[in-house]
């Protein structure tokens, strides 16, 4: 397959500034004395140790190269070169939010019937077939829209941008967070569920997603310290269920 030339991802420098940070503000605690002497020295020496580790980490070398003939990986953890026979798909997503704050996206890679390439360290969030992470796209300066393009050129149909599918099948804003509102993980998995089952093509997936959401909403959704905001949150949700069942609807003329 021929993309053109090939797309040299590159390394994120914010795990070196971090691991720096921690280094030179673990050196001033011990340079500068003051009263807690034993405490300082401890905090001191545990930040110096955390960032040299980080820094070690940050400093091995790393490579990520989309090109003609597949993907050659060089990063801690995972040294391969992969060719596009080897690869039966590979999903670009999103792991739920935690606490309401993204996560960064992740590249997965499910091997080609027959091929092994271990170790599993995940799945295919729609189908859940065993499948490696290849990269966290916090480790990178380009952007997601930057690989989903080069991997889109490269790899063609064998790449899914979930991350643009959920957008277009039902793209959910970003919710208002406060005082005694709504927890905001069992929102966060119902949205999820709810546009993964928008992609899925199967109504009775649909159906069953939009029931969930029917029935937590009516039975009313936990409320925490801190949370989204209700209301906000109830017309999400209200809108999400239309659309489930606007797709049943769509199904159901298609059928007749």
């Amino acid at each position: 397959m021929n993309g053109g030339p090939s797309v040299e991802l590159r390394r994120s420098r914010g795990a070196r500034v971090l691991a720096l940070v921690c280094v030179l503000g673990g050196v001033l605690l011990l340079v500068y004395p003051s009263d807690g002497a034993l405490l300082r020295t401890i905090i001191a020496v545990g930040a110096i140790a955390i960032g040299a580790a980080a820094l070690v980490s940050a400093l091995r070398p790393f490579r990520f190269r989309i090109h003609g003939d597949g993907l050659t990986i060089r990063r801690p953890g995972l040294r391969r070169d992969i060719r596009w026979a080897d690869v039966g798909a590979l999903v670009l997503d999103e792991p739920p939010r935690r606490d309401g704050h993204p996560e960064p996206p992740r590249l997965l890679l499910v091997p080609a019937p027959g091929v092994r390439l271990e170790p599993a360290t995940a799945r295919h969030p729609l189908d859940g077939r065993p499948a490696l992470e290849l990269l966290v796209l916090d480790q990178v300066r380009e952007q997601p829209d930057q690989v989903s393009a080069a991997l889109t050129r490269y790899a063609g149909g064998r790449f899914v941008d979930l991350l643009a599918l959920r957008r277009a099948a039902f793209d959910a804003p970003d919710l208002p967070v406060g005082l005694r509102g709504y927890q905001m993980d069992r929102v966060d998995r119902l949205i999820r569920r709810g546009q993964d089952a928008l992609l899925s093509g199967d109504a009775a997936t649909r159906q069953a997603a939009r029931g969930e959401i029917e029935r937590v909403s009516a039975a009313g959704l936990p409320i925490a310290q801190r949370g989204y905001h209700p209301l906000h949150t109830d017309t999400v949700l209200d809108a999400l269920v239309a659309a489930l069942a606007d797709q049943q609807s769509t199904d159901r003329e298609t059928a007749t």
